[in-house]
C-alpha cells in the first residue's frame, strides 16, 4: 500500500519559481503529506503570494508552511532535523551532496537534482508522476489467511 511519509522539506529551484513551486508542493500536499517548503532564493516574492490564497482557502492550518531565506542554510537546518520525514533539494551539486550526507544521520528520505536543471514544461507521463511517487512510501502489509 502506498502511504503518505509524513514531513517533506522542500528547497525549490530558482528556475521556473511558481511552476516548480506549484508542481512540487501540490504532488506532497494531495499524497497527504504535511510541508516545509522553501521557495525560490531569487524569487520568494511568488511563493508569499500565494500564501494569501492557502490561507483563504480550506487546506487544513500547518499543512504548508513556508520558510523564505538562504536555500542551503535553511536546507541544512532541514535534513539535520528528527520531525522531517523527507528532503527534496533542487539546486547546486554542493547542496544536493549536503542533503545526501546530513540526511543519513536520521535516515531521510531524499530526492535530489545533483545540480541538474530540470524542465518544468515536460508534459511528459514520467516527469508528471515522479513527484507523486516521491512523495509517498510502500507500505507491506501481511494478511494471513485461515486460522
Amino acid at each position: 500500500m502506498n502511504e503518505p511519509i509524513g514531513v517533506i522539506g522542500i528547497a525549490c529551484p530558482d528556475s521556473s519559481p511558481l511552476l516548480s513551486f506549484i508542481s512540487l508542493l501540490c504532488s506532497a500536499l494531495a499524497t497527504g503529506n504535511t510541508t516545509v517548503i522553501i521557495p525560490s532564493e531569487k524569487h520568494p516574492a511568488i511563493a508569499l503570494d500565494m500564501y494569501q490564497i492557502f490561507d483563504t482557502s480550506d487546506i487544513p492550518k500547518g499543512a504548508i508552511n513556508i520558510v523564505t531565506g538562504d536555500r542551503d542554510e535553511l536546507t541544512k537546518t532541514l535534513a539535520e532535523h528528527n520531525a522531517v520525514d523527507a528532503i527534496w533539494y533542487f539546486g547546486t551539486k554542493v547542496g544536493s551532496k549536503m542533503v545526501e550526507e546530513l540526511s543519513t544521520s536520521n535516515l531521510k528520505q531524499t530526492w535530489v537534482n545533483n545540480g541538474d536543471e530540470i524542465d518544468w514544461f515536460d508534459n511528459s507521463r514520467s516527469s508528471q508522476m515522479r513527484p507523486l511517487l516521491k512523495s509517498t512510501q510502500v507500505k507491506n502489509i501481511w494478511v494471513p489467511y485461515g486460522e
